[in-house]
């Protein structure tokens, strides 16, 4: 597309010889946080679409772009490449649809994908299974993440209302930490049932990040609403909970 080899153009002269201060000095470590900044803008308007996405997924693509024309610089690789190899892997992995034409199911694809990937140098050469994961990710999703690739592998639970009662031993591994004052092992209870909890939520086709941010997102709203109905810092918290049920 001419507007793709626009783009492409346009960050060569941002970072030629007599391009923008700005742009010139930037490195993969320096950019890291904006990028990491627009992947979150991009999800908050995925729910909103048209103009909004549209632009934030323009500011995602000139990050790539910017991050591929570091390493043509470094004598690594180019946006060419880039591109190359994501068709590549993308025919490789999709057998089904590009070397034999067949009908399979979701499943079937998914444990074929992760067959074809583990056959791919970069993967082959992990130690584990869990090394592709990257440590960066919110810790809820990454539970997910993790949960979602052992079970490729048969490491899950059989239904969902196992998980459920798993849910419910560590509530009162919980209580019980609370009740003996153990902090530490209060810390750790807390973790896993987060953790089993995103399990519950994997186990019924919902996403725990997701599920977060709506949730977060209706906490937000609702507490706006009190900010919006009386002065915060003079009130009190009768009044705000009345406000509360008010906003539900």
């Amino acid at each position: 597309m001419k507007e793709f080899d626009r783009l492409i153009e346009i960050m060569n002269i941002l970072r030629g010889k007599n391009g923008c201060p700005w742009d010139m000095k930037q490195t993969r470590e320096s950019l890291k946080g904006d990028f990491l900044e627009e992947v979150y803008e991009v999800l908050e308007v995925m729910d909103i679409g048209g103009d909004n996405l549209k632009g934030e997924l323009g500011d995602l693509l000139l990050h790539i772009v910017f991050q591929a024309k570091i390493s043509d610089e470094k004598k690594e690789f180019n946006i060419k490449d880039v591109v190359q190899g994501i068709n590549n892997k993308l025919i490789r992995r999709h057998p089904h649809i590009f070397k034999k034409a067949e009908s399979i199911s979701e499943e079937d694809v998914i444990k074929n994908w992760e067959v074809i990937k583990n056959t791919e140098k970069e993967i082959k050469e992990r130690k584990y299974i869990l090394d592709g994961i990257p440590k960066q990710l919110p810790p809820l999703l990454r539970a997910q993440k993790i949960q979602e690739k052992v079970s490729i592998y048969g490491f899950d639970w059989e239904n969902k209302e196992d998980v459920f009662y798993k849910v419910q031993e560590e509530i009162e591994e919980v209580k019980l930490a609370i009740k003996n004052k153990d902090t530490e092992n209060l810390e750790e209870e807390i973790g896993d049932l987060l953790f089993s909890l995103t399990n519950y939520a994997r186990h019924c086709g919902l996403n725990i990040d997701t599920i977060m941010r709506k949730s977060n997102d209706k906490f937000e709203k609702r507490f706006n609403y009190i900010e919006d109905n009386c002065n915060i810092k003079d009130s009190d918290l009768k009044v705000m909970q009345k406000l509360w049920e008010k906003s539900k």
